[in-house]
This record gives C-alpha cells, sequence and structure tokens, in this order.
C-alpha cells in the first residue's frame, strides 16, 4: 500500500531532495492531509525537530486529532514517544533513538524503527551523521522490538529515480515478520504494487506533490481481480461502517474516486457510474481500504440524499437502524424540525437541554434492574445525540475520539 508523506518545516509541508534541498514548499498541510487520508495512514513528519532547528508539535498534535498517523521526527526519548502515543499516533516512528533500551520501554505494536540509510550505511540525527553500520544489521537488531521499519534510501530521496528493489526485497525477508516501509525513489505505481507483493509499503513524499504520481493510480494499481471481466467487487459503507451495498469498480473508476474524493464505481452495463449524478445522491469518498487478498476493496462514504439504494433507501438491504439512523434524523431536525417540536426546543434551549442530560445521568445511575438500566441508558443516549445535533457534530467524529482514546498508553487514574 502507499503511505502519504507529509515533511514539516515551519509549519509548512515541504519536499526536499536527499534530505537537504528544498524542492516543493506545499503550505498548509491540513487540506493535504484531507487529500491523502482516502488511503489510510500519514506519514507526519517533524523535519525542525529532526534536524534540531525547531518543533512543528501543535501542527502535528492537530493532524493527529484529525487523521490516522504515523508520527515522527525528533522523537528522542521514553516522554516523547508516550506523549505522542498517548495524543492518538497509530504508531511512532524512532530514528536515532531506535535503541533497544528505548524500544523496550514502550509497546511494540506501535513502533516503527526509521533506517535512514545512504548507500547501505544508516546515518542518524536528520541523515547528516554516518554510523559506519548496514541496514541488515540494525534490522537484526531490532527486529523482536518493533512492529516495522521504515527503510529511506537517502541518495533517491527526492529525486524520483526508482528504488533498489532487490535491496527492498532483501529487507523485507530480513525483517519478517515485522512489516517494512520503503520510501526513497518510489514514483511509479508499478513500483507500489511490486513493493506490496513483497509484502511491503511504499512512503512517497516528491512523486505525490510533484504531479508525477497519482494518489488514485497508486491504489488501484496494487488491486487484482479473479473475475473474467476484470472487476473488482466493492463493499461500500458509511463512515461508520454500516453496510450500504456491493457494487463493483474498475481500476479506472477506484482511481477517478480517490482524485475526485466522490463515490464512483463500475457500471457493469453503462460503464463509469458517478453516483448521485441524477438523483443527488452524492457520495463523499473518505476511506479506500484493499482487502487482505487484494481482490476486493472498501469505500467508506459520507451518503447524501435519501440513501445509497435505487428504491431510495437508505442501504440495499433495507432501511438501517440504531444510533446511526436516529443521529442522521435529530441532524435533520436542525434545519426542518416541525413547529412544536421537542427536539427543536431542546435544540433551542440549552438550559433545559442540559438540565435533561443531568436528569437522565441521574436516573441511569439509580436504575436498579435491567429493564430500567435499558430504559434509562437509551433516554440518556437521546439527550446526548440531540446536544451533538444541536452543534452538528457526527457520531462518527465521537467514535473516532474514543479511538484515539483507546491507544493512550498511559491510563488514568
Amino acid at each position: 500500500m502507499i503511505i502519504p508523506s507529509i515533511d514539516l518545516m515551519g509549519g509548512q509541508a515541504v519536499q526536499l531532495v536527499g534530505g537537504a534541498a528544498m524542492a516543493i514548499e506545499a503550505g498548509d498541510p491540513m487540506p493535504i492531509a484531507e487529500r491523502f487520508a482516502v488511503a489510510g495512514p500519514l506519514a507526519v513528519i517533524d523535519l525542525d525537530a529532526a534536524m534540531k532547528q525547531g518543533s512543528n508539535r501543535a501542527l502535528i498534535e492537530r493532524l493527529v486529532a484529525r487523521f490516522d498517523c504515523h508520527v515522527g521526527g525528533g522523537i528522542r526519548d521514553v516522554e516523547t514517544a508516550l506523549f505522542w502515543l498517548d495524543a492518538g499516533a497509530r504508531r511512532i516512528i524512532l530514528g536515532t533513538m531506535a535503541k533497544p533500551e528505548i524500544l523496550s520501554q514502550l509497546p511494540k505494536d506501535r513502533l516503527i524503527a526509521a533506517l535512514d540509510a545512504r548507500h547501505g550505511e544508516v546515518v542518524v540525527e536528520g541523515w547528516k551523521e554516518g554510523t559506519g553500520r548496514g541496514i541488515l544489521e540494525r534490522v537484526a537488531e531490532l527486529k523482536d522490538l518493533v512492529d516495522g521499519f521504515l527503510v529511506t534510501f537517502v541518495e533517491r530521496e527526492g529525486r524520483m529515480g526508482g528504488t533498489d528493489m532487490a535491496l527492498a526485497r532483501t529487507i523485507v525477508e530480513a525483517a519478517a515478520p515485522a512489516r517494512v516501509i520503503i520510501a526513497g525513489g518510489v514514483t511509479t505505481a508499478a513500483e507500489i504494487a511490486e513493493l506490496d507483493a513483497m509484502g511491503a509499503d511504499a512512503q512517497v513524499g516528491m512523486a505525490l506533490y510533484s504531479g508525477r504520481l497519482g494518489l488514485g493510480e497508486s491504489m488501484a494499481g496494487i488491486l487484482r481481480s479473479d473475475r473474467p471481466d476484470g472487476l473488482i467487487p466493492t463493499v461500500v459503507t458509511d463512515e461508520r461502517g454500516t453496510a450500504l451495498g456491493l457494487v463493483y469498480s474498475s481500476l479506472e473508476s477506484i482511481a477517478a474516486a480517490v482524485d475526485e474524493r466522490r463515490g464512483i464505481y463500475q457500471s457493469r452495463r453503462r460503464g463509469l457510474w458517478r453516483k448521485g449524478e441524477s438523483s443527488g445522491d452524492v457520495q463523499e469518498l473518505l476511506r479506500v481500504t484493499p482487502d487482505c487478498d487484494r481482490d476486493s476493496v472498501r469505500f467508506a462514504v459520507r451518503q447524501a440524499g435519501a440513501g445509497f439504494c435505487h428504491l431510495a433507501t437508505r442501504t440495499c438491504f433495507g432501511e438501517d437502524a440504531g444510533l446511526g439512523r436516529l443521529h442522521r434524523r435529530l441532524l435533520a431536525r436542525r434545519s426542518d424540525a416541525p413547529e412544536g417540536s421537542y427536539t427543536a426546543r431542546l435544540m433551542a434551549e440549552p438550559a433545559r437541554l442540559a438540565a435533561k442530560v443531568t436528569e437522565e445521568a441521574g436516573e441511569l445511575n439509580a436504575a436498579a434492574t435491567r429493564d430500567e438500566v435499558v430504559w434509562e441508558a437509551a433516554d440518556l443516549l437521546y439527550f446526548t445525540l440531540v446536544r451533538l445535533a444541536a452543534e452538528g457534530i457526527g457520531l462518527d467524529e465521537v467514535e473516532r475520539h474514543l479511538d484515539r482514546r483507546e491507544r493512550r498508553v498511559r491510563r488514568r487514574d
């Protein structure tokens, strides 16, 4: 798979050649992250911290709060590592301090060791100092302490001249079962597909920023169909993971969907199908996830209008239910509530709503039987969802926040 890289200097996204010469100043990283996040986790690298010339901590905290991120650059002690793990980073990347005495104090499944190498020699301190040690030597030393390795071929970084596939394969074999991410020179969708086939991910920056490589093209390239027509079965879900339906994609439709960030599929009768083009029931594409065998894919979308199905239901399996359905109805009440609606009154009167939340929390605490607990929990959830709807906050946003909390290493008392 591809892992888009967001390298930061002075609060801006940048791309350097060989880790030194400025090539691209891309500006505000937030819209870049919005565009790249459809591919999955982002690599967010604080170059200022890595080079000991500043920090982009506040900016990275904002990125981590909204996106799945691998965070690296300037993590030189256990306390800093724990800060980013507790902040919700999916994984952290340690370079200079990827030492057994440091790694052993941290959760293995959240650690990536960065091995930056120039002509086979591992370099540290922002790629400025040689160590006299080779990549495979460091892999052997650390493979039992980390979940994966980020191997950057520094002499190829930013030059878009292709990567060293033979060396990449050797590293993948030596690192197993740890996962390997290759960076430096990766330029084409074919290279990303070849790395994926050997069990490695590709961390890519310059090729994406320069327009040499399309994100959609790179994501589609790793898929393979076992169907005679070459189409990819595509499970479509909403932002909370509820299945909306099953459709088909082609490599062309996946590339278009990713690049336009909308639901675009391959109709077996009509060709390229942009969902909602005639009905208005459009989809914002949030995430594309290939399955383990790379022969099917999941599209997570934000569905507008009546729903996904041509029968004007939310899903192709009928209407959905539960908290998601209730919350969508409450969100709609912000603009189309019937006159005298209790929900509309609650949204218009914050004090009344606050009192009800407090009241229902107390009643849930006092519930004595199973049925009472269910009843009072339902009441409390309803008023909580009204509060979220009044602020225009989606239930999926709260769920993502809970996911980040689950990643905390240091637990609260």
